[in-house]
């Protein structure tokens, strides 16, 4: 599996397990698979969910910000990657 930055996080709400993404390098769809941090200590996961201002989207453009629902911590300033095959 190859990885492509696609974006950082700008803000993580821990209570909630939410990391609030900017899409820098490029675009983040719902059923993307993603790694939030480095590899080994980093947080893979398929995109279950995503909002923008509270309501549900399929995806965010590159420049974009979205919240993500994720599966464990994550930190503010972690690098996000896409997978591919």
């Amino acid at each position: 599996m190859t990885y492509q930055k696609v974006g950082k996080v700008v803000h993580y709400f821990d209570k909630i397990l939410v990391a609030v993404v900017e899409a820098t390098d490029g675009e983040i769809k719902v059923g993307d698979m993603v790694r939030i941090g480095e590899e080994g200590a980093g947080v893979e996961q398929k995109v279950e969910s995503m909002q923008v201002e509270h309501a549900q989207v399929d995806g965010v453009a590159k420049g974009k910000e979205a919240a993500l629902k994720v599966t464990a911590a994550v930190k503010t300033g972690d690098v996000v990657y896409k997978a591919s095959e």
